[in-house]
């Protein structure tokens, strides 16, 4: 037999054999993806660290509700207003850390230690990042994730002084691991120019990014402000998405810090966790492929049916960006989100493109309700924006999912944390054998 045809014709014999009908879940009462019908998850564990909040008791009864997102206690929509104009990722990263926001010493103190972790081993960008460079930019990071092991005599020590010190450190090297990763790409595959800038110790994390990406290293006020936004947004969702829980499940077996890390941006390349924004764009680009007048919103209306009917676009009848596990009215951070954008958009002089945004943004559910059999609202979420932005600011489609990655570890970081001091048991949850028993 040729090598090439073992495993087609294989395929066949596992599907046989690993196929489990739909009526056994519904019999034993097993939810799918450990949500129910309506996205309430399975209660899994308990956190100190952010919550996620859909539907409120009215009058004894469940309704839903515009959708919160609190961290350590406070809204984020208020974290986010009370930082004015300031740049406030490394603030936002210390409350989810540590639990409380930093006075103006302990802040400085957080900032000028990411400035100071904010670089790689000796060599470290030639040997590890440019040996094998991939247009994959999250498996380069993962790569150069547990390579960094090797660096640290105490990789191995999962005590939480340790560990807060490895985490912390990450925060402060993931934007190098990502754009170094990307230039890495962009020269060896693209051809185009190799570009190292060091980092800039005073500068922000959301400034060192666009800072290092660009070849003239500069960037204005507000593309700053609104990439700091579109990190803290995306920094912690409550510790129930893929993800974080994986996080959890690794930390929980006595794993190292670099692991653990290596696990969770595993979990978040997936394409229905990390990779929702690039469909989003997909999907734009598509629209305007087919649509004559993107501003004839008569004509996007009908275009979207199509997709909905999995006649147009890629035949699986979803409108990327719209709708959430767990929200139904709306999404917080698309709420606060939106401002931001607007802002750019002006400033980029994107207008037309920010029309068709909001026409898909109204319609879309409307239609969708209309034509699918739904248990909740469904409203735009955050990555129906930020796909757009990123694209305004220049970030390569390369880096979309690597800049979830910068953001989302601070979360990680808070949870392993947590998930050190508060358990002390491997997480093992249970599978029901539905195998039929064979004799000999």
């Amino acid at each position: 037999m040729k090598l090439e045809n073992y495993y087609s014709e294989h395929e066949a014999i596992c599907r046989k054999h690993d196929y489990i009908a739909p009526r056994l879940y519904d019999e034993y009462g097993v939810k799918k993806g450990l949500r129910d019908e309506k996205g309430k998850g399975v209660l899994a564990g308990l956190t100190n660290i952010s919550e996620v909040n859909s539907s409120k008791i009215v009058g004894g009864q469940k309704v839903p509700c515009d959708g919160e997102l609190w961290y350590r206690g406070y809204r984020v929509e208020d974290l986010i207003s009370s930082l004015g104009n300031r740049l406030g990722f490394e603030k936002i990263a210390y409350l989810l850390i540590m639990g409380e926001l930093p006075d103006v010493k302990e802040l400085r103190e957080f900032s000028d230690l990411i400035g100071q972790y904010r670089t790689l081993p000796s060599n470290f960008t030639r040997d590890v990042i440019m040996k094998a460079p991939s247009g994959d930019i999250m498996n380069s990071m993962t790569r150069s994730i547990l390579t960094l092991a090797s660096y640290d005599e105490l990789a191995l020590d999962t005590c939480v002084e340790n560990t807060l010190r490895q985490c912390v450190r990450l925060i402060a090297e993931f934007p190098l691991l990502a754009v170094y990763g990307y230039h890495a790409f962009n020269y060896s595959e693209n051809g185009d120019s190799m570009i190292i800038h060091r980092p800039d110790p005073s500068l922000s994390t959301a400034e060192n990014i666009l800072m290092m990406l660009r070849p003239d290293k500069s960037y204005t006020g507000t593309e700053a402000k609104v990439l700091d936004t579109a990190l803290i947004l995306h920094m912690e969702h409550g510790g129930g998405n893929n993800s974080t829980f994986t996080t959890r499940v690794v930390t929980s077996s006595g794993s190292d810090t670099y692991s653990t890390i290596a696990a969770a941006m595993s979990s978040l390349k997936g394409p229905k966790h990390g990779g929702a924004n690039i469909k989003v764009m997909d999907m734009i680009s598509d629209i305007k492929a087919h649509v004559r007048d993107y501003s004839d919103r008569e004509e996007v209306g009908s275009y979207l049916e199509k997709i909905i009917d999995k006649k147009a676009f890629d035949g699986k009848g979803l409108v990327y960006g719209m709708g959430h596990a767990v929200y139904s009215l709306s999404d917080p951070r698309e709420r606060v989100f939106k401002k931001y954008v607007e802002e750019l958009v002006q400033e980029k002089h994107r207008e037309p493109d920010f029309e068709l945004y909001l026409s898909i943004e109204e319609m879309a559910p409307k239609i969708i309700a209309e034509k699918r059999r739904i248990f909740k609202g469904v409203s735009p979420n955050v990555d129906f924006y930020s796909g757009f932005v990123y694209e305004m600011l220049g970030i390569p489609r390369e880096l979309y999912t690597a800049m979830f990655a910068i953001a989302r570890i601070v979360g990680w970081s808070a949870h392993r944390i947590e998930e050190l001091i508060c358990m002390d048991k491997i997480i093992r949850p249970a599978y029901m054998s539905v195998m039929e028993r064979l004799q000999d």
